[in-house]
């Protein structure tokens, strides 16, 4: 089989095609810059300072509650309303 620019070109359009279909039915995810938590039970929390943030593996509710005991962390509270 010679290989030409014709043959390239469609190995070019069939990977191309294969790449959108896998990224449209969510086989491959991309990631286009949005910043991730890295606890999915957090949500997206990276507007807010770092000591309000919800740390991993703890919920929103308690982590308020433990919020509203500190003197220093009840500014914190306003992200979460």
């Amino acid at each position: 089989m010679k290989i030409n620019g014709k043959t390239i070109g469609y190995g070019i359009a069939i990977v191309l095609v294969l790449l959108l279909v896998l990224i449209s039915s969510g086989i491959i995810k991309i990631n286009l810059g949005e910043k991730t938590s890295g606890d999915s039970n957090a949500g997206d929390y990276s507007n807010i300072p770092e000591k309000c943030r919800v740390p991993a593996g703890q919920d929103i509710n308690s982590w308020k509650e433990h919020l509203s005991h500190h003197a220093e962390t009840q500014d914190c509270l306003k992200y979460f309303n």
